[in-house]
C-alpha cells in the first residue's frame, strides 16, 4: 500500500505486466537470414527509433533489446569487421598508456 495516495498506479502497472504475458512467444537463439532482412528493410524504410516498437511493427518475435543489439553490432552498414590496422593498434596502445583501463 502506498501511504497517502491511491494504489491505482500500482495495480495498473501490475495489470500491464500480467497481461503482457499473453503475447506471442518471444523467439530466442540465433537470428535467421530472413529475420535479418526483415530488420534491415524495416530500419531502411522507417529509420531507428523505439526498439520495442520496431520489433513489434516489423513483425519480429524478438525483444526490442535483441533487435537493437543485432542492428548495432552486426547489421548496421557502417560496422567494420576484420583486423585492426597497425595505426589503430598504436593509437590503442598510446591511449591505454595515457588513460589506463578507464
Amino acid at each position: 500500500m502506498v501511504e497517502g495516495g491511491n494504489n491505482s498506479n500500482y495495480y495498473n502497472a501490475m495489470d500491464k505486466r500480467i497481461s503482457s504475458g499473453h503475447e506471442a512467444e518471444v523467439r530466442k537463439g540465433p537470428w535467421t537470414m530472413e529475420e535479418d532482412l526483415i530488420l534491415i528493410n524495416y530500419i531502411t524504410n522507417h529509420g531507428e527509433g523505439v526498439w520495442n516498437h520496431i520489433a513489434r511493427s516489423a513483425g519480429l518475435n524478438r525483444t526490442g533489446k535483441s533487435c537493437r543489439l543485432r542492428w548495432l553490432n552486426y547489421l548496421r552498414p557502417d560496422v567494420r569487421r576484420g583486423n585492426i590496422t597497425p595505426e589503430e593498434q598504436q593509437l590503442i596502445m598510446e591511449l591505454h598508456a595515457r588513460w589506463g583501463n578507464r
